[in-house]
This record gives structure tokens, sequence and C-alpha cells, in this order.
């Protein structure tokens, strides 16, 4: 299928169910369990009522015992839970608290808690004296509270491991990489890019926001078929990951025939119809925004080189993971997307980034917090040299991608030894002057000089 004709499925965050869903369903569902299983009362003496040996008495502490724990439990696994998130958000970046909002190990484990004690509550109610046991239900309360331990334990397990800064960037690396093969075609795919308008800018009808926050889909679907449906041209003026003021430009409409006068977006709906394609929010996410995971790690990077901390190895592992990312951009198509109707005529133009705004994003706030580091400034261009071999080689050294490429890999390691402190050594700048000219051998295609070391100082922390 054309890369560019359709947009490929996403997981958009906001269809995510919010923490309290799982819960409720799985107590509802206890509830309902409990009514019917309380109605199979096998009478004393025969083969099903065997299956809980003691008497009313034992299964009321049973059943009190279960609901107790389940209380407890999940209290211990919110207390847990608040102390994870203050602790990514002070020492790593806040903006990874949203992963721990849709964690499904958090939202299976409350929901087997809640299960677990709605179950045994609603069965404790339904004991009478004087009459058979509900057999079942109490084996059940009893299998659901073995299994309450169980997601306890395991839940520790996975905050534990969550709770590694190197589990975290590893997992921002591979929900980025995933957004990057979702959003990017590979330069050397098939599909041809089709030729975009052109129109004049004084003839297009402006779209302004109607509400503010930042953007996080764009519906490329529904904006296709209305500009379809009014047989116009429509350009996106905003980018996933965007902050929208209301009041903004966002998009300009324009008529397909330049003879045409100027839509009016107003008597058709299709200003409406373009804002409700461009899916706002509060924060951002990263289905469409290949952006927000180098703002992530980004941030995990600068957070480890300030004062309160002072953790380069971790910084320099961040930028390890943003050279694996940036390398997997180098083999894509960046910059704006067309899409197309069925008829293969370009409706809908979306905006992209550069791979100047990433090599800014990844470099900028970094190499300015890590001047006098020299360790980070040699990761940072260490990453550089990676690009640079992969920019090389997709483009060949030259062409108009690779030249425009490989210039903007040139102003990166430009900028980052510009910031180098005066006040780092000469044996630590000899280090990083070296790399910076392994970037530029690997720009020009010696890769063997650019990569060659004496014990692996180059490629080591």
């Amino acid at each position: 299928m054309n890369p560019f004709q359709h947009d490929r499925k996403t997981r958009a965050a906001s269809s995510r169910p919010p923490l309290w869903v799982w819960p409720t369903a799985g107590g509802a569902v206890a509830l309902v369990a409990a009514i019917l299983l309380e109605q199979f009362r096998p009478r004393p003496g025969t083969g099903p009522a065997n299956l809980w040996p003691g008497g009313h008495e034992s299964a009321s502490s049973m059943l009190q015992v279960v609901a107790t724990s389940s209380v407890t439990v999940a209290t211990l696994s919110l207390s847990v839970t608040v102390v994870t998130l203050q602790l990514a958000s002070q020492q790593f970046s806040p903006r990874l608290l949203r992963r721990y909002a849709h964690d499904p190990v958090l939202k299976a484990v409350l929901t087997v808690l809640l299960t677990t004690l709605v179950f045994a509550l609603a069965t404790l109610s339904f004991m009478r004296s004087g009459e058979a046991l509900p057999v079942v239900s109490l084996v059940l309360a009893s299998a659901l509270g073995v299994a309450s331990l169980a997601a306890v334990l395991g839940f520790l397990n996975h905050i534990i491991r969550r709770l590694r800064v190197d589990s975290m960037m590893l997992d921002t690396h591979q929900e980025t990489g995933d957004a990057i093969r979702r959003r990017h075609p590979a330069r050397d795919d098939p599909s041809p890019v089709p030729p975009v308008p052109d129109p004049e800018p004084v003839r297009g009808a402006v779209v302004r926001a109607r509400r503010s926050g930042f953007l996080r889909a764009v519906d490329t679907r529904a904006l296709v078929a209305c500009a379809r449906r009014t047989d116009t041209f429509v350009r996106i003026g905003v980018r996933p990951g965007d902050l929208i003021v209301a009041g903004n430009p966002v998009a300009v409409v324009w008529a397909r025939d330049p003879a045409d006068r100027i839509p009016d977006l107003g008597t058709d709906g299709t200003a409406e119809e373009i804002e409700a394609a461009l899916r706002t929010g509060f924060e951002r996410t990263p289905d469409q925004d290949v952006a927000f995971g180098f703002r992530q790690l980004e941030d995990i990077a600068v957070k480890a080189m300030s004062p309160g901390i002072n953790d380069p190895v971790t910084a320099c592992t961040a930028v390890g993971h943003m050279a694996d990312l940036l390398v997997r951009l180098a083999g894509r198509r960046l910059g704006d997307v067309p899409h197309e109707d069925e008829d293969g005529t370009v409706r809908v133009v979306v905006p992209d980034r550069d791979l100047r705004y990433y090599l800014d994003l990844a470099c900028g706030q970094l190499r300015r917090y890590s001047s006098d580091e020299p360790s980070v400034l040699a990761a940072l261009l260490r990453m550089l040299r990676d690009l640079a071999a992969a920019v090389h080689r997709e483009g060949g050294g030259g062409g108009e991608d690779g030249g425009a490429d490989a210039a903007e890999v040139r102003r990166a390691a430009e900028l980052i030894m510009d910031t180098m402190d005066s006040s780092v050594g000469p044996a630590d700048a000899a280090q990083v002057h070296d790399l910076n000219g392994r970037v530029l051998a690997a720009l020009e295609g010696r890769l063997l000089d650019a990569y060659a070391d004496r014990s692996g100082e180059t490629r080591s922390v």
C-alpha cells in the first residue's frame, strides 16, 4: 500500500482505558459471580460439599482474612506506585510518568485485588448459619486469595525492574523506534513521492484553532475525506507534539482549481472537520510524535548531569539510545508527507520534522549543560560519528539528501566544539577534538579511520 495514502495503524494513547476501568470491571464481574455461585449449596455429606472440610465459622474467618489481605496488599501496591512516580519524576523526567498511568501490569494487579475483595465480601454477606455452605464460592475465594498474593509478588518484581533507569530508557527507545517505523517510510521504498501542489498563500483560507493543547495525532483519513468532499487542497501547519494555542493558525485550505475563489470554510463545515481531525490533549503522546521519545531521553541525560545527581555515565547511555534512533531516521524519509485520495490526487499535506530538528533536540540542551564534562561531549560526538556513517551510506556521500544531511551533522559537531568550556584540560580536550575528526572522517566515507582506536576508548564510556 502507498505509505503516503493513509496512516499506518497506531495505538492512540487517548483510546487506552484509564487506570480505574479494569479494576471496576473486575469488581462488577466478581459481584455477579458471587450472586450466581451463592445459589449452589450442596447438601452436607455429598461429594461437592467435601470440597470445603470446615464449617460456617472457618468459612467466615477465611473470607474475612482474604478481604482484609486484599485491602492491605492493594494499599501496599498503591504506595509503591506513588513512590515510583515520585522517584521517576524527580530523578529522571516528569514526562516518564505517562507510561505508569497506562502500565498494564499495574492495572492487572489492581483488577485481581479488587476482584478478590468484592468476591470475598459478597460471599461473606451471603453466609447464613443453619444453611448449607456455598462451597464453590469458598473454594474460588481461596483461589483468589492465593492469586492476589502471586499478583503482588509479580508486581513488586515488575516495579523493581521498571525503576531501573536502563529499563526506562529501553522502553522509551523501543516505543520511539516503533513510531519511526510507522511514521516514516524507508528511503528505498519503491512508492513514489507524488508531486505536491504549491498554490499561492494569499488565495488560501486559514483555519484557526478553537482550543489549546498539544497536538497528539492527525487523522489524515478524515482530512482526505473532507478535502475530497469539498474539492480542496489542505496543508496542515502543525506537527504532532506542537503546542497549539487557541486562535493560532493550524491549516490553510485552497480550492483545487486556481480560478475558483477563496473557500468559505464557515458555510460547509470544513473548518470544524479539520479541527476535529487534529486531536489535542494536555500532554504529548508517542504514537505519532517521534520527537517525544528524543525529548524523554534528553530529559534523562540532562537530569543525570544536574549538580545534585552528576551521573555522566547515565547521560552517555541516553546518548547511545538517541544515536541508534538517529541512525534509523537517517534511513527514512523525513519532512512533509502528502496524502492522496482514491484517485491518486494529493489532498492533504502534513508537515513533519527534519534532521536538524532532531539533532538540535538530541544535542542542544545536553551540550550546554555538559560544556565542562568531556566524557559527555565525547558521547555526543560518538553519536554524530555513527550518524555520519549512516548518512554517508544512505546518501552515498552526495546527492541532495545526502549532502544536506551531511551538512547538518557537520553543523551539530561544530556547535559541540564551540560549546566546550575552556576549563577542560588539554588531554581531555584532545579526546574531544579527536572524535570531532572522526565525525568528519565518517562523513567522507573513511570508516576505518573513523572507528579505529587503541583499546575501545572511542566506543566505551
